[in-house]
């Protein structure tokens, strides 16, 4: 695997995990809820674990590449920043759209 597809391939599944607590009820997309809908505060505490797996599927990648870079604070900050970004199209479709008719 080329660190060109890793990189790739994070981006992808950080996209996908991000929108994942808007676009559906169930916990992680596979665990099914009783209550009928989910809290933004449920969705929010769904987001930062998916973050945390995301992370780790990208420091998995990284060992397999090679040694892993020690990562300071402003690490984390950023790439929490553009989790909660790429998480905007989900948010927009759960709190945001009208839907007409």
């Amino acid at each position: 695997m080329t660190h060109t597809f890793s990189v790739w391939l994070v981006l992808i599944t950080a996209f996908i995990a991000a929108n994942l607590p808007f676009v559906n009820e169930r916990w992680l997309a596979v665990l099914p809820r009783r209550a009928p809908h989910k809290t933004l505060w449920m969705r929010a505490a769904e987001l930062v674990l998916l973050y945390l797996l995301v992370g780790g599927l990208g420091m998995a990648l990284e060992q397999r590449a090679g040694q892993i870079a020690p990562q300071g604070w402003e690490f984390y900050a950023t790439t929490g920043a553009l989790f909660i970004t790429l998480a905007f199209p989900g948010f927009v479709y759960r709190y945001l759209y009208r839907r007409r008719g």
